[in-house]
């Protein structure tokens, strides 16, 4: 039982991970503005700016979360080119 509700709380694809960070975002910017209007100048300017770069980085960890691991190709062993034969022509 508590695993099905569970799952409807996980980010299974990218689609879900962006709508995420887009809530996130207007969240932030509404709150940013609210900053901009309790501390006019340079305060509320950084405060803004810390709550987009918050979002950023969340965006971020969301998204490596989401992402499948990354295939990597093994060679049996170091890759040789064939030798260059060269004619000498007199």
């Amino acid at each position: 039982m508590w695993n099905r509700l569970a799952r409807l709380f996980t980010i299974k694809t990218r689609f879900e991970a962006f709508a995420i960070i887009y809530a996130l975002a207007l969240g932030t910017t509404s709150r940013g503005m609210d900053y901009l209007e309790q501390y006019p100048g340079l305060p509320g300017v950084l405060l803004f700016l810390a709550c987009t770069v918050a979002v950023f980085m969340a965006g971020g960890k969301i998204l490596d979360a989401v992402r499948p691991p990354a295939v990597r190709l093994v060679r049996p062993g170091p890759f040789r080119a064939p030798p260059i034969r060269q004619t000498v022509v007199d």
